[in-house]
């Protein structure tokens, strides 16, 4: 008798699961199709951004202007928009208020001025705060539940990711991976895997590209391998946690000197302007793909990592807009080809898990950053990214580049104590 009654209801759930799959697929595209045509634009407008910039290098003296132009806009205008990639974090753990919409405008314009004029920065920022912003613009509209909000919240996070890197399966697991640390949110796993594919082929459809990297060299897999990547990601997570906590350093830097806040990107630029001018060089400022590109190829010099990391923690500390994702790229691409001196290890593979691992152990997000190494790399080097991913994911510690990431499963007993409380706490 009871196996006839659970037979008979599991029979007929199926019928309010359909109806959750078209709400969801009907939400989840056209909020994907808005996200990824604002992705579009927003990769379109760095690729012009850096060639004007690197065909008119004096623009680069200007950039404390558009520091204080940012400055100003975010202190009169945002509001809780400024909170950027941090408010969505915490809207959708314990929605409270409707984010914003000008904080998409709001973002895209900093961003773009501050990759015009000369700051290092990256996009993954911009296209997730622009994503969020549009889809909870529907949860308004609709007069959405507040679970749903949430949902939608997490979409515009997994939709802008997908499209800005054109890794849909990365993009959709980083939506579910980010918000708490050590727990992935399945409530949401549809709608995030539907909005990252809708996103991600909207962007494609307007003709925009994405990078395509050089496919690593990948030895065997054998004992020796497995702990020289290993070990690499151990180098790798301990700059993730330097990367994470110089961001921290900066701002309440600036904020100790700089009562003012639009003062501070203002002065930051005037640093940042003297220090391209000082090196001679504007390797280490904007998105800096170039060089990623040829760390796969070319052995990279041991502090191209460092000055990476230092222009753009400082970038971004001190008000400039734009995300650290493609940085971290950078950071963890020059630094695994460098360390191809010491580790016998294909230069072209210890950069490819840097690109990956680096951000892993900043973001905390290891299966995504898994997930995103093999859409960009192939499937042959996977086992080898995840143990570069989890290894420097552990390493980093419980920090991050977003403090309102809250730490649900520590990563080891060591950290047991810090359940429960967020980063930056």
């Amino acid at each position: 008798m009871y196996k006839n009654k659970t037979s008979w209801t599991t029979r007929f759930v199926q019928f309010p699961l359909l109806t959750y799959l078209v709400k969801w697929l009907l939400l989840s595209g056209i909020a994907g199709a808005c996200i990824g045509s604002a992705s579009a634009l927003l990769l379109v407008s760095l690729n012009w951004a850096t060639d004007y910039r690197e065909n008119h290098l004096w623009i680069i003296a200007l950039l404390p202007l558009a520091g204080l132009v940012i400055g100003l806009m975010y202190h009169y205008l945002a509001g809780t928009a400024s909170r950027g990639n941090n408010f969505l974090i915490e809207e959708i753990r314990s929605p409270h208020d409707i984010i914003p919409f000008r904080m998409a405008p709001l973002v895209y314009i900093g961003t773009v001025l501050t990759h015009l004029f000369g700051g290092s920065a990256g996009r993954e920022g911009t296209g997730v705060q622009m994503g969020g912003a549009i889809a909870d613009r529907f949860s308004k509209l609709l007069h959405l539940h507040r679970r749903d909000h949430r949902v939608m919240v997490l979409i515009g996070i997994s939709a802008g990711f997908a499209s800005v890197f054109g890794t849909p399966l990365a993009g959709a697991v980083f939506g579910l991976e980010v918000i708490v640390v050590g727990r992935m949110r399945y409530e949401s796993i549809l709608p995030a895997f539907l909005s990252a594919a809708f996103a991600h082929l909207t962007c494609h459809a307007w003709g925009v590209a994405h990078t395509h990297y050089p496919e690593p060299v990948v030895p065997h897999l054998d004992i020796a391998n497995i702990l020289w990547v290993a070990l690499a990601g151990v180098a790798f997570g301990v700059v993730a946690m330097f990367f994470s906590r110089s961001i921290g350093f900066w701002g309440s830097l600036g904020k100790r000197c700089i009562k003012y806040p639009p003062l501070r990107p203002l002065v930051g630029g005037i640093i940042i302007a003297l220090a391209v001018w000082t090196l001679g060089t504007t390797k280490y400022i904007g998105l800096g793909v170039p060089t990623i590109v040829d760390s796969f190829s070319q052995q990279q010099m041991w502090y191209d990592f460092l000055l990476k990391l230092i222009f753009t923690t400082f970038t971004i500390g001190v008000g400039f807009k734009g995300g650290e994702v493609t940085p971290l790229f950078f950071v963890g691409a020059t630094l695994g080809s460098a360390l191809s001196a010491i580790i016998p290890l294909p230069m072209s593979l210890l950069a490819g898990l840097g690109f990956v691992a680096v951000f892993a152990g900043a973001t905390n997000t290891p299966i995504a950053c898994t997930l995103m190494g093999i859409e960009l790399f192939g499937a042959e080097p996977g086992i080898y990214l995840g143990i570069a991913c989890v290894v420097a994911y552990l390493f980093s510690g419980h920090t991050g580049i977003y403090t309102a990431q809250v730490v649900g499963s520590p990563k080891h007993q060591l950290f047991i104590r810090q359940k429960g409380k967020t980063l930056q706490e």
